[in-house]
């Protein structure tokens, strides 16, 4: 078992250190040191890099979906790290975010085909988990919540393939709308949020969280890599991850996913990026992020993937 006083894995950062004290280390939410520790989380340089670019109104000046620059992954981001939960200096960019996701526009791209809704779903899964984890939270996230239980597909989740012979939900779409509506039921108590969590959690129960149903072989290449950001992409620790959020950690079904995640482990016992989802590039092209996110490469770990992994285990009864 890794000591954090022997390899401070989140001594580079400080939303490394809030999440490693409180979902690793079990230090309670009230303590002096996890309110420290969160009160740091504004100044980390990732975070003000994240933020640099916003105008005199407070928002960003790039369409909320702009990979990766936009309001919509910086506040996912946020939420992912437990940024300070009601800060108003965040309200411009939860407008744009609702703006965009609620506008007539965006409605125009949803589509009805063959008696299913086709939609990118992990957008407003998205929004739903950060305006609730960031405290900013209104009226308008329980209509996201309501859009999402009624675009759910008969097999528990969501897909955006507009293919008329399409009929299973998609991994990628469907992980981030489950982790959405688990928190909404836990915040509010909603039947319907819940009871639309639990079945899509179903689906990767069902598959062991990489498995095809059909002949138990590997779904694709890529879930069987670690990545951070995962953005909207799906892979097992991501999948681990949210099943160990909501509740589900602890299925049997859930065991193959963790052998292989523990399998993963370097020398030093933390865990490594295999790839990323973002370039870091001053160059104005599609998947530029404003920070790099650690070192990618199989033989030495990453600082991000490392905290997430040892919660993961943590929660497991692996840690």
């Amino acid at each position: 078992m890794l000591s954090a006083e022997k390899e401070p894995i989140y001594a580079s950062d400080p939303v490394l250190k809030f999440t490693w004290v409180v979902k690793v280390r079990g230090a309670s939410p009230q303590s002096d040191q996890v309110r420290q520790a969160r009160q740091e989380i504004p100044t980390s340089p990732r975070v003000q890099a994240m933020l640099a670019g916003r105008d005199e109104q407070g928002r960003l000046p790039f369409h909320p979906y702009q990979k990766w620059l936009g309001a919509h992954w910086v506040l996912a981001l946020l939420a992912e790290w437990g940024y300070p939960a009601g800060d108003d200096t965040l309200f411009p960019l939860r407008e744009q975010e609702l703006a965009w996701l609620l506008s007539p526009t965006h409605q125009k791209n949803i589509r009805h085909i063959a008696g299913l809704t086709r939609r990118c779903a992990s957008q407003e899964g998205n929004a739903l988990y950060a305006l609730l984890t960031l405290g900013l939270a209104d009226e308008r996230c329980d209509e996201l919540a309501h859009r999402l239980v009624a675009w759910q597909w008969p097999d528990g989740g969501w897909n955006c393939d507009k293919h008329p012979r399409a009929s299973h939900s998609s991994f990628h779409e469907s992980l981030i709308p489950l982790r959405a509506l688990a928190l909404h039921a836990r915040l509010t108590g909603n039947a319907d949020s819940q009871n639309s969590a639990e079945r899509a959690a179903e689906i990767f129960l069902s598959r062991r969280l990489f498995r095809r149903l059909k002949d138990g072989s590997v779904i694709d290449p890529h879930f069987l890599e670690l990545h951070y950001p995962f953005y909207w992409h799906y892979d097992v620790l991501f999948g681990l991850l949210v099943m160990a959020e909501c509740g589900w950690i602890h299925d049997p079904r859930c065991k193959e996913a963790l052998d292989w995640l523990e399998s993963r482990r370097l020398p030093d016992g933390n865990f490594p990026a295999d790839a990323r989802w973002y370039t870091v590039t001053q160059r104005e092209v599609s998947g530029r992020s404003a920070t790099d996110w650690g070192v990618t490469s199989a033989k030495v770990h990453n600082p991000f993937v490392s905290v997430l992994a040892h919660f993961v285990l943590k929660a497991s009864g692996r840690g």
